[in-house]
């Protein structure tokens, strides 16, 4: 599933931290109804991103770029399969 993702820090955090509390939003990239918000960190969301997705390295550091230097970050169409998003919650039965 194509998904929009969007970055909030919850905390403030030391510029160059190694990892943050952030609050990610995850939204069909079609324009279709169904937000989730999923409390995690930023290490995590850059494993997930490093090992679930097919994103390109360079996508990847600007993303991380953002995230480290503002409080808000997006990646916008980014292919997430069901299983992952099974695990982090978005799916529930």
């Amino acid at each position: 599933m194509r998904v929009n993702l969007i970055t909030q820090v919850l905390a403030s955090h030391r510029p160059g931290a190694a990892t943050f509390p952030i609050s990610l939003t995850i939204r069909p990239a079609c324009g279709l109804p169904g937000e989730y918000k999923y409390p995690t960190n930023s290490g995590e969301l850059m494993r997930l991103l490093h090992q679930q997705t097919d994103l390109p390295e360079t996508v990847i550091q600007r993303f991380k770029g953002n995230l480290s230097a503002t409080r808000n970050a997006k990646l916008l169409g980014v292919e997430l399969s069901d299983r992952v998003l099974t695990k982090i919650g978005y799916f529930i039965d």
